[in-house]
């Protein structure tokens, strides 16, 4: 019931970005903090973030090079671990799940979409967006191949498969990391600096392929990002500055 009801909400438009009207969080952090010890110097990274992300939002993230937004981003994704703070996914804390169930978590509710593509310039696009589906229980090779062209065709790239990353364009690449991400159903996209290694045609080509996911399909979105024009047309933007957040 939940799920129907957070499809059906009802959707404006504000300045071009989906704004959902009705909805209820999934990630949602506590007086995040964390800092980077050495013998000499203490580096605190993130200053007591309180943030919630709804169900269905697309959020971007800005500020300088060096202000955390990278690391929010980790901890949101649970790959690096705050060092005080409470974080909650659909109302559980992450502590109470042990670290089979946080592989889980990472593997079957968030997919991540990064600057550099991090693919393997020795498999091809379809290997590549089948890659992680190789550590997902339960998906056989049959499944796990649909699910590639499924997803290559979501992003355009139904024509590439047997390509390798070096044939393809920088916005080409992009479109195969997010078809990697989307190819294991995440519900959530963490992206970092999706568009950063691009021109601004390529860019903007991403960013609509991004909104697309999240109107469409409902996909809670996370975007780091130091572009302002496309900052400005996801539904919520959020600033941070030597770890805090400012707005």
């Amino acid at each position: 019931m939940e799920n129907i009801l957070a499809q059906s909400a009802v959707r404006l438009q504000t300045n071009g970005a989906p704004l959902a009207t009705a909805s209820q969080p999934v990630i949602q952090l506590r007086d995040i903090e964390k800092v980077y010890q050495t013998k000499t110097i203490e580096t605190v990274a993130l200053n007591r973030v309180n943030l919630t992300i709804n169900k269905g939002e697309f959020v971007s993230i800005m500020g300088p090079s060096g202000c955390g937004k990278s690391t929010l981003l980790s901890i949101m994704g649970l790959l690096d671990e705050p060092t005080s703070g409470v974080i909650e996914l659909d109302g559980r804390p992450v502590q109470s799940y042990s670290d089979k169930e946080l592989a889980a978590l990472r593997n079957h509710k968030i997919g991540f979409v990064f600057q550099s593509y991090h693919l393997i310039n020795d498999l091809t696009v379809l290997d590549n967006v089948e890659l992680p589906l190789l550590y997902r229980p339960g998906v056989g090779g049959k499944e796990r191949r649909e699910r590639a062209y499924a997803a290559l065709d979501k992003v355009g790239l139904s024509a590439r498969t047997n390509h390798f990353p070096s044939q393809l364009s920088g916005g080409q690449r992009q479109r195969v990391a997010i078809a990697r991400a989307l190819a294991g159903r995440p519900e959530i996209i963490l992206a970092d600096e999706p568009t950063g290694n691009l021109d601004s045609v390529m860019g903007e080509e991403i960013m609509d392929l991004l909104l697309g996911l999240n109107r469409e399909d409902g996909t809670t979105i996370v975007m780091v990002t130091h572009d302002e024009q496309q900052a400005r047309r996801t539904e919520r933007l959020i600033r941070f500055f030597d770890g805090s957040q400012v707005q």
